[in-house]
């Protein structure tokens, strides 16, 4: 047996220049900033503080960090994909061969879904839930690491394979049986099934730790129809991610042990069904589309109340519609199959059921307009992510109601229109409104506001870039264009190609905005600095907190008496009221085994994708281990003393009494 499985030196790619470039760029970027951690002599500030933490604040600052490094990769994919597409024409095959056009799309659709959206939504459930509800942390710290580290151990699986060996060509869908072992023989399937599972685990384990936090850990006086929009809407979506996420795993499972022992549970001609794998894996993948959006409107719910400096409209409507959403994105898989010779039955059944979950998302729409009306608006950046996500969001639902007519969406189901469909759905859906929660909490979690200036020109570099570049994708899906295609023979297509790729380079100056945002923000730290801990005039009470917050995040756990429960407090003049007296708070410990835990899964993940059969044992007896050490450790609290509390919250008063908050 060899000791290195089908690990060789023919495993780099050295005859791609492109991916050596890319592979080149990726480590020379994680030396440097190694080497700037070292420099600097952070490296026991970065240990203690950051990677064996359990705060849910600073687990949530690296959640989104996880999601910045995707959607760069994932938005690099995109331009090149737009630029072949530009240039493959009538007989030209462009720059990139067929193998890797096909990695490309499988990889951005991929880690656009489950390593950027997925850790951004989850990055700020933890900087704003704990504090909405009133909470110290969440009901499991410790879990809550092991998900985060599980999340960044994928999505590393996901990196080494630019650089060793090749990513999955199979679709982010990976459909059998293009991702069957005799169809696709080579590792990239499995980089893919592998970083799938770890992060669906970790993924599955978020679920269940904040459904027990909002159920259990809310603050005296909030009953469920107090709790914020946000916080609701986390609620659904963590409750569709325990019931939605173990179909992907199960039908991952059985991809595995038909790739791996020869089994043929989607291998047709073994007996198997291939359509078993289609049905298993859109169980999951609908609600997921409702997972990642579900958030982005909770954020949109937040925005459009504090920036219109009044009570949401509508909130029983608000939660009602959150609840139905929630509930009917289980019965609209079937849509999926429309093209694949189902009876009209079913067809019809699951047609309408598409149709009416528009209708709660409508009511939403109407709710955040009607909040607006005759508030005292104030046009933030927040509040321009809610306005671009409303119209532009409008068309994408409506051409989600068209395909969701049987004989639409037979002609235009693998077509381009598809494609502008999903992104226009997505994109304002999801990324705008996950942009408007990164801009609203900011503050809350650094202690400083954005920069409003570069963050506007983003703001209209992705929704100018928006347009332009998926508007000519409806009009070619009109005109009979298939997705995913490496070249093409029709000329009438290649001038909405060009101008498609245009608007990726128009998105390009609104990502390049973003970066440069942060990096203004953080030199003029100073001058935006937030002291009151509420620079919206916020109406919930992660906004009745210092900025950050402290470690505790109340000295004194709030009673709830309103649903706009900060707004309340302020009213009634008892927002900044100091106790009689501090007492001792127990806080949970830092502890290794979250870091030690994601190490061994990633190199538990290589193992199982190379056939590294001793590396894998190894580092699967490693998490077993550590898992028994961690459950034996008795010594998982600690207790920061009364005097201590006082100093830190007389400190944050001093702040609030120069701000002339008290």
């Amino acid at each position: 047996m060899d000791i290195l499985g089908k690990l060789t030196l023919q495993s780099i790619p050295y005859d791609n220049p492109i991916l050596m470039f890319a592979g080149a760029i990726m480590i020379g970027t994680a030396i440097a900033v190694l080497a700037g951690v070292t420099y600097f002599g952070k490296w026991k500030y970065l240990y203690t503080e950051w990677l064996t933490t359990v705060d849910h604040k600073k687990i949530g600052v690296m959640y989104l960090i996880i999601a910045f490094i995707f959607l760069l990769r994932g938005f690099i994919d995109a331009l090149m994909m737009r630029a072949q597409q530009a240039f493959a024409s009538g007989g030209s095959e462009g720059y990139l061969p067929p193998h890797h056009f096909a990695e490309l799309f499988t990889g951005h659709g991929t880690m656009m879904i489950f390593f950027m959206g997925m850790p951004f939504l989850i990055g700020l459930m933890n900087i704003a839930v704990p504090t909405q509800i009133g909470a110290r942390d969440v009901a499991f710290p410790y879990l809550n690491a092991v998900s985060l580290w599980l999340t960044a151990s994928a999505g590393m699986l996901v990196m080494a394979s630019l650089i060793i060996g090749s990513f999955s060509d199979a679709g982010w869908t990976g459909y059998a049986p293009y991702s069957g072992i005799s169809a696709n023989p080579g590792v990239g399937v499995d980089y893919w099934i592998w970083a799938l599972q770890i992060s669906g685990i970790g993924t599955t384990i978020t679920g269940i730790n904040f459904f027990v936090t909002i159920m259990r850990e809310r603050a005296p006086g909030m009953k469920f129809m107090r709790m914020p929009l946000f916080t609701w809407t986390t609620l659904c979506t963590n409750i569709l991610m325990v019931l939605a996420f173990p179909a992907l795993t199960v039908v991952l499972a059985l991809l595995t042990f038909d790739r791996y022992l020869g089994m043929h549970f989607f291998t047709s001609d073994g007996g198997g069904n291939q359509m078993m794998f289609i049905n298993m894996f859109w169980v999951w993948g609908h609600p997921e589309v409702y997972i990642l959006i579900l958030p982005a409107f909770g954020v949109f719910s937040e925005v459009a109340a504090t920036f219109s400096n009044k009570r949401l409209f509508g909130y029983v409507s608000m939660v009602g519609a959150t609840m139905v959403i929630a509930l009917l994105s289980f019965t609209v898989w079937v849509h999926h199959f429309f093209t694949m010779a189902q009876d009209p039955l079913r067809n019809s059944i699951f047609a309408i059921a598409t149709m009416v979950i528009g209708v709660p998302t409508g009511v939403k729409i109407y709710d955040w307009i009607f909040t607006m009306y005759r508030g005292r608006v104030r046009f933030n950046l927040p509040m321009l992510w809610l306005i671009g996500f409303i119209i532009t969001f409008t068309i994408g639902g409506m051409t989600g109601v068209m395909l969701a007519i049987p004989g639409i969406d037979f002609k235009m189901h693998n077509s381009e229109f598809l494609v502008a469909h999903f992104h226009n759905v997505l994109i304002p859906g999801m990324l705008f409104g996950l942009f408007a929660g990164y801009h609203y909490w900011f503050p809350k979690a650094f202690g400083f506001r954005l920069d409003e200036k570069w963050g506007r020109r983003s703001f209209w570099g992705w929704l100018i870039g928006f347009y332009v570049a998926f508007m000519p994708l409806y009009v070619l899906g009109l005109m009979g264009m298939p997705r995913r295609m490496v070249s093409y023979a029709d000329p009438a297509w290649q001038p909405f190609l060009i101008v498609a790729a245009f608007g990726a380079l128009i998105v390009l100056f609104g990502v390049v905005s973003m970066a440069i945002q942060l990096i203004v923000s953080v030199r003029n730290r100073e001058q935006l600095r937030d002291i009151t801990g509420d620079p919206w005039n916020g109406r919930t009470l992660d906004w009745a907190t210092s900025s950050p917050p402290a470690h505790y995040n109340f000295a004194v756990i709030p009673t709830v008496e309103d649903i706009d429960a900060f707004t309340d407090m302020k009213e009634r003049g008892v927002a900044y009221r100091r106790p009689d007296k501090y007492e001792d708070i127990e806080m949970p410990r830092s502890t290794p085994a979250a870091l030690v835990i994601g190490a061994l899964s990633f190199f538990l993940g290589f193992a199982l994708i190379w056939h590294i059969w001793w590396l894998a044992a190894v580092t699967g007896v490693g998490i077993i281990v550590t898992v028994i050490v961690r459950g034996c450790n008795d010594n998982t609290w600690y207790t920061i003393p009364a005097e201590e509390v006082e100093r830190t919250e007389n400190e944050w008063f001093r702040q609030l009494e120069k701000a002339g908050v008290v």
